[in-house]
């Protein structure tokens, strides 16, 4: 999708890689358990059939944080500890890998600055998608000019928590599934944060990963893959 002027957004599903079960097919998470060359296949098929060159492409390490870094090139195979990331370098892609999670997109075209985040419960109560728009702020973008996309995710009628985290989190992510038993939206809680922070144009891939068979889920399956949320700009 052309999420904005000059800026590419794709959502990637698991079909079409060379997984085998139970992470058939196009798993590209590398830390799942997965065979690594099956999931450098996938990764390298992936990249080539978004017209992405395979090695400028640039994978973190998520560990539900709000860290946030500005990048020009992939980081190999150790990168740091980071659940957002963002550039100004047209041709590199920008992958973050989710199961249940809220993949995030933002762009500011005319600043000429995409990024992307991996918003999960942990990530969204730390701000990790605040962050982003800051740090790209920072660097040039304005919140009013920018446009994100919110991928699918754990939808707040399937995401079943204790009441306890339920009524510990903010009152836009409080939910109940369908059996009346408590839950999260952390859906909501991503757009009330971009809406805060003063996004206007926010797009939605509202498909449940619970609900949808042909994405990862790791609360349905556990042992499974990740799909991601690409972005890139236009050279």
């Amino acid at each position: 999708m052309l999420l904005a002027e000059g800026v590419h957004a794709v959502i990637t599903d698991r079909n079409g890689g060379g997984s085998a079960p139970p992470y058939d097919s196009r798993n590209l998470g590398g830390a799942v358990g997965d065979d690594r060359d099956s999931v450098a296949a996938n990764r390298r098929d992936t990249a080539m059939e978004l017209g992405l060159d395979p090695g400028k492409v640039v994978f973190m390490r998520q560990v539900h944080s709000a860290n946030v870094a500005q990048v020009s090139d992939p980081f190999g195979d150790d990168p740091p500890e980071l659940d957002a990331i963002f550039t100004d370098r047209p041709g590199l892609g920008l992958a973050v890998l989710v199961a249940d999670c809220v993949p995030v997109v933002v762009a500011d075209s005319f600043a000429g600055l995409v990024g992307v985040a991996h918003s999960g419960r942990e990530g969204t109560f730390k701000g990790v998608v605040p962050a982003l728009v800051e740090a790209m702020a920072g660097q040039g973008a304005r919140p009013e000019r920018m446009t994100a996309l919110v991928g699918p995710s754990a939808c707040g009628s399937c995401y079943e928590v204790s009441a306890e985290l339920r009524d510990a989190a903010p009152g836009e992510m409080r939910s109940v599934t369908r059996h009346g038993t408590p839950a999260l939206d952390v859906r909501a809680g991503v757009s009330a944060q971009l809406a805060a922070a003063g996004l206007r144009a926010v797009r939605h891939d509202a498909r449940c990963t619970i609900e949808s068979p042909e994405l990862y889920s790791y609360r349905r399956e556990h042992v499974t893959g990740r799909f991601a949320a690409y972005a890139w700009l236009a050279g």
